[in-house]
């Protein structure tokens, strides 16, 4: 167990002090990786561990990408307010903060008004496609897709956002 989980179950909320979180981020203790200059850092948040996995699975032809994970919405938030991220990867039906919540929470926040956010859900109806856009989210897809889809909706946000 490395110090991200401890930092973030439920049970040791206060094992790792913000302050000291944020330095440990500062000197890489935490990023997994040494990140080049080009490395691009992705979150992606699904409360199914195997969802989690398999979009990791569909991206890893980006390249130079690290992924990070959250399982709930107030996980997501907390990784969103420590670390920065190149895009979201967002599920909307979670057991404690929705997505169109922790979206919400975003855009709320001047360091990450501009992050690109691509919503994955099994709501794929118009309705919900629309609530979920004016909500703040840069893209929409819904599962099931093919792996392809979702390479490419990732490329293009990614793309737009280093213009």
């Amino acid at each position: 167990m490395d110090l991200r989980d401890v930092a973030f179950s439920e049970r040791n909320r206060t094992a790792v002090s913000n302050d000291a979180w944020r330095a440990g981020l500062a000197i890489g203790w935490y990023s997994g990786d040494n990140f080049g200059p080009d490395m691009k850092r992705l979150l992606i948040v699904d409360d199914s561990k195997l969802m989690r996995d398999m979009v990791a699975a569909c991206l890893r032809p980006l390249g130079e990408v690290s992924f990070e994970y959250a399982g709930t919405g107030l996980e997501a938030i907390e990784r969103l307010s420590l670390a920065g991220y190149d895009l979201v990867v967002l599920d909307l039906n979670m057991p404690d903060v929705g997505g169109i919540e922790v979206i919400e929470f975003v855009r709320s926040q001047d360091h990450l008004a501009k992050l690109p956010i691509l919503v994955v859900t099994t709501r794929g109806d118009n309705d919900n496609r629309s609530r979920v856009l004016a909500a703040g989210a840069s893209a929409f897809l819904a599962k099931p897709f093919a792996p392809p889809q979702i390479l490419e909706e990732v490329r293009r946000l990614i793309a737009s956002s280093a213009t």
